[in-house]
């Protein structure tokens, strides 16, 4: 299709960009943590934009880069995971501050290490290994990964392929950012959050609202953030941060006042037209209850 062939050439442009963003600060990852005071359980938030209660680590793999509670081997809950797929040429690096904050926030974070993710295969074997770890004894994710819930996010291509990997039966939640459109989101069987910028001119809305009207047959919403471009979400986050949070807050640890953000007649996100240029949600989403996302 002719708006598929048109969209390569910006996209390689993405990718020019993204490596350029990876370059310096590569070998300082695997060491660098955050500090913030550290609790034992999930912890009810407001401000979901605002740094989480837990101190971050970060572990660079072959396949995957880590990012998670620092104290996991001595937490005394199990930690939902997120995971994660790159831009086209990009790296987990080149969105660190997104990742970073989801580990604050409690989440094990799994984040591909290809720069051409759209198939989802490293993002399915991030899932694998982490099963692997929380089964090790001599591991400090043992026991402590909650691997009945798992969602996948991701950025342009990366995006894409969250949408593909929705298709896994491990998978209950998916939330695609820009994604490229080489995905079937008629295969997915678990609510999605689509998120758009709204001046993005790669990936254009127009691309992220088809994959919301096909997916009529799950809850499915449209987000498109005010003022964002394609870029917006690399480096500081920004006005991604906290809808993301809240989605897989929602989702994958229960929390009610995440919820309420994306579900019922006080559907947050619904009425902040600071932050959002347009909100749609689908006659399922319609009906999910706020307290039970």
């Amino acid at each position: 299709m002719l708006w598929r062939r048109n969209l390569f050439a910006p996209l390689a442009a993405l990718a020019l960009a993204l490596t350029a963003s990876a370059g310096a600060g590569t070998a300082a990852a695997a060491t660098d943590t955050t500090v913030v005071a550290a609790s034992a359980t999930a912890p009810a938030a407001d401000d979901f934009g605002a740094p989480g209660p837990y101190a971050t680590a970060v572990e660079v793999g072959a396949i995957t880069t880590l990012y998670y509670p620092r104290d996991i081997a001595d937490s005394d809950r199990r930690h939902p995971v997120i995971v994660w797929g790159n831009g086209t040429g990009g790296v987990p690096l080149v969105y660190r501050d997104l990742l970073l904050h989801w580990a604050s926030q409690g989440f094990v974070v799994a984040a591909a290490n290809t720069p051409m993710s759209n198939l989802g295969i490293s993002m399915r074997a991030s899932i694998d290994m982490l099963t692997g770890r929380n089964a090790d004894p001599g591991s400090i994710f043992f026991d402590r990964v909650d691997l009945e819930h798992i969602g996948a996010s991701g950025h342009s291509q990366g995006g894409a392929a969250a949408i593909v990997v929705g298709s896994d039966p491990r998978i209950d939640t998916i939330l695609p950012i820009q994604p490229g459109p080489l995905a079937n989101i008629n295969a997915v069987r678990v609510p999605a959050l689509l998120l758009a910028g709204q001046r993005d001119s790669i990936v254009f809305p127009a691309l992220v609202k088809a994959f919301h009207n096909a997916a009529d047959h799950i809850p499915a919403l449209y987000g498109e953030v005010r003022g964002a471009d394609h870029f917006t979400v690399v480096g500081d986050p920004g006005p991604f941060a906290a809808p993301t949070t809240a989605w897989f807050r929602a989702h994958l640890m229960g929390d009610r006042t995440a919820g309420a953000q994306f579900f019922g007649p006080g559907c947050g996100i619904c009425t902040d037209t600071a932050t959002w240029s347009d909100v749609r949600r689908n006659s399922l989403a319609l009906n999910v209850p706020a307290a039970t996302p």
